[in-house]
């Protein structure tokens, strides 16, 4: 195979030099190492993120500086980069594909096209101007975004953006792309969705900083297009386990609605936050992003919505073992839900109905051990979601993955396993690594009750699984 159509090869070295920081604080490292010697650079999440996948072979002079400031008696090719004259060389020229840029002018001089896609130097705390470059060869690039339906189209295209008019048909294209991840999200998953997703979410990021638009209508199209689709990656992400990519993609969103002043924005970033830091083990965290959440949302006229914010808030109490708390975000819950949908709720709410609310309560119950309770409400969020929303096949197979666990943790090993066979059925056409860590789990409480009916069928049709590599 030619190498134009190989995969980066990740940089091991730099992940290790980061350590048990996350991309974020790895990137404030940067910044302030940068102010150290005089240099400023934009560095952020996403930066880290495609040094480490090995986007970025070789950094321009400025990170060059600053890394070895930072890691002083290493070399970039110690860092894990290759040597610049490769990246700039003759080699280079022919190795790699055609790529699509949209660039600035670097202040101090030096050319960041040569081998650095994300090299603009913008002021350090815009997180939303610091879109400048998308590169990528133009097969692959129509090949991810073909399914999805948002594309820049052919290099020459790409590079005239800048300074072009961004009408509605730009925002729609980034609205669809929403709506088609959300739907192949659904029935199928995110693991098999998420690389693929990023080259939209780059495409929309462009249009919002290298397009002009005449009308403000349009302009807020765009900006909430753009952070909407960051949520959906940043979702993608969360589910396939991809934790700290999550995280950095929320706070692109909450950046984008900062900017631009998009409260409902701000508030589903900020609940997605909520979810993602119970789900990471940080339960005051969660409380207190649920809790933001709830202030940006107050005057959006949502009940659904302010719903979905309490249960998150709830699922935070839970995991600080606080059940008084709990309760009463609980109690908040079921009020404003019961006040039923109305033409105010989100769009990207559609998810929300009983099925993904008992759902949510189950996992508050479990959390504080309360493993009949439980039960009962993930039952009833299987039961719900397979008569009332069956194309939502991710949602039933979740569900039916916590019910398997609540049931197995409740001393009732056979019916935990004809739940966990359900759901094994399901992974062929779900791919979620959220899932199957939950079987995982569940796995591991029937172990010793491997002598009951039914429990040993489910142990070995598990162990059959295929392990991610």
């Amino acid at each position: 195979m030619a190498s134009s159509t190989q995969s980066p090869r990740p940089n091991l070295a730099f992940r290790q030099l980061r350590g048990q920081r996350s991309p974020g604080e790895f990137a404030a490292a940067v910044r302030r190492s940068a102010r150290e010697i005089g240099e400023r650079v934009s560095c952020d999440a996403r930066y880290i993120g495609r040094v480490e996948a090995g986007e970025i072979r070789c950094p321009n002079y400025a990170y060059e500086r600053v890394f070895l400031h930072m890691f002083p008696g290493r070399s970039l090719t110690d860092l894990g980069f290759a040597p610049r004259a490769l990246v700039r060389g003759r080699g280079a020229r022919t190795e790699q594909p055609t790529t699509i840029q949209l660039y600035e002018s670097h202040p101090s001089g030096s050319d960041p096209r040569a081998c650095d896609p994300y090299a603009v130097q913008t002021h350090e705390e815009s997180d939303v101007q610091r879109r400048a470059f998308m590169t990528g060869s133009t097969a692959t690039v129509a090949a991810a975004l073909g399914p999805i339906g948002l594309t820049l189209g052919g290099p020459a295209e790409a590079a005239a953006l800048r300074g072009r008019r961004v009408g509605d048909a730009e925002a729609g294209a980034v609205e669809e792309a929403v709506r088609k991840i959300r739907l192949l999200d659904d029935r199928h998953g995110a693991d098999g969705l998420y690389r693929r997703a990023a080259a939209p979410l780059r495409t929309a990021y462009t249009l919002l900083d290298a397009g002009t638009t005449t009308r403000q209508a349009t302009s807020d199209r765009l900006h909430a297009g753009a952070g909407e689709l960051a949520i959906s990656v940043g979702w993608l992400a969360h589910d396939s386990g991809r934790f700290d990519d999550a995280r950095s993609h929320y706070a692109e969103a909450l950046a984008t609605a900062r900017v631009s002043g998009d409260d409902a924005l701000e508030a589903h970033a900020f609940c997605n936050t909520a979810f993602l830091a119970r789900d990471a083990g940080r339960p005051r965290e969660a409380v207190r992003a649920a809790q933001a959440a709830t202030r940006a949302a107050r005057h959006l006229g949502s009940h659904r919505l302010l719903s979905l914010i309490a249960l998150r808030e709830a699922g935070g109490w839970a995991g600080l073992g606080d059940r008084s708390g709990c309760e009463q975000a609980l109690a908040r819950a079921h009020g404003l839900f019961d006040r039923g949908p109305r033409a105010e709720d989100p769009e990207w709410m559609s998810f929300y109905g009983p099925a993904e609310f008992a759902g949510l309560e189950a996992q508050c119950w479990s959390a504080l051990g309360e493993w009949a309770r439980a039960t009962g409400h993930a039952r009833l969020a299987v039961d719900t979601a397979s008569s009332q929303t069956p194309q939502f096949t991710r949602n039933i197979a979740l569900y039916t993955a916590e019910l398997a666990d609540d049931l197995a943790r409740a001393g009732r090993p056979d019916e935990a396993a004809a739940a966990g066979l359900e759901v094994l059925a399901l992974l062929g056409e779900v791919q979620s690594s959220r899932i199957q860590s939950m079987l995982a789990t569940t796995a591991r409480v029937l172990l010793p009750h491997r002598s009951t009916s039914g429990v040993s069928g489910f142990l070995e049709r598990h162990a059959a699984l295929p392990r991610a590599v």
